[in-house]
C-alpha cells in the first residue's frame, strides 16, 4: 500500500489523519519535529505528503516549494486557511491539491486516491538534482513547471545527468548525438550545447552546465 507523510502540528488532528489512513490501508508516518522539515520527507521518499500550511518554523507553503524542486510528490495540502489567494498561492508553488479543514474523510480519501492513480501514470524519472528529467520523452520538470527538450538536447542532458558529477567527454557526446567518435565537429557539438544552455535558461537552469576545457562538460550539483 502506499506510504502517506503527514506534516501536521495539531497533534489531534495528527492522530485522527493517521487513524483515517491506517484504517485504510496505508502506511503512515507522521512528522512531529518541525525542524528541517524537506530533509525529514526525502529520507521517507513518501508516495504522498499531506502538508499544512502554519507551521513552527517553517510555513507549508515554503515547504511545498522546496519539496517540488526535488521532485518529491504529490502533495496535498489540508489546512484551515479557506481564503481563495492562499489556495491560489499553494497551486501555484506546487501543491498538486488543496483541501480547507475540517474536511469529510471520504473527501480526504477520494482527494489522496486520486492523486496517487495521476502520479503512478507518470513515468519514472531521473533525478538531476534541482530537476527531474524523463528518459523517454526528454521532458524536463522542475517544480510545477515543465519543458519538451528537443533530441539532441535531451541526449545531452541525459549523458550528463547519469554521469553527474563525473565529466562527460566531448567523445561521448560525439557518439551520442551522430553515432561517431571517430570526427568531433567542435562547432556543431558548441551549437548544441548553446541550444541546451538557452532551453535550461526558461527554469533557470542554465548554469548547471560546467564547460570543463579540453575534456568536455558536467552537470553541477
Amino acid at each position: 500500500m502506499a506510504r502517506v507523510t503527514i506534516v501536521e502540528d495539531d497533534a489531534l488532528m495528527r492522530e485522527e489523519l493517521m487513524d483515517i489512513l491506517q484504517k485504510e490501508g496505508y502506511e503512515v508516518t507522521a512528522i512531529a519535529d518541525f525542524h528541517n522539515v524537506v530533509a525529514q520527507i526525502a529520507t521517507l521518499a513518501p508516495d504522498l505528503v499531506l502538508l499544512d500550511i502554519n507551521l513552527p518554523e517553517q510555513s507549508g507553503f515554503e515547504i511545498c516549494k522546496s519539496l517540488k524542486l526535488k521532485g518529491i510528490g504529490p502533495i496535498l495540502m489540508l489546512t484551515s486557511r479557506d481564503k481563495l489567494q492562499d489556495e491560489i498561492h499553494g497551486l501555484g508553488l506546487g501543491a498538486d491539491d488543496y483541501l480547507t479543514k475540517p474536511c469529510h474523510r471520504d473527501r480526504l480519501l477520494a482527494r489522496i486516491q486520486n492523486l496517487l492513480k495521476r502520479f503512478k501514470r507518470q513515468p519514472d524519472l531521473i533525478d538531476g538534482g534541482s530537476f527531474l528529467l524523463d528518459p523517454n520523452t526528454f521532458t524536463l520538470f522542475k517544480g510545477s513547471e515543465s519543458l519538451l527538450l528537443s533530441a539532441n538536447e535531451g541526449k545531452i542532458l541525459l549523458a550528463l545527468v547519469q554521469h553527474r558529477p563525473e565529466i562527460v567527454s566531448k567523445s561521448m557526446l560525439s557518439q551520442l548525438l551522430w553515432g561517431s567518435d571517430e570526427y568531433i565537429d567542435e562547432n556543431a557539438l558548441q551549437v548544441n550545447l548553446t541550444r541546451l544552455r538557452k532551453t535550461l535558461w526558461q527554469l533557470d537552469l542554465g548554469n548547471k552546465i560546467e564547460t570543463i576545457r579540453g575534456q568536455g562538460y558536467r552537470l553541477k550539483g
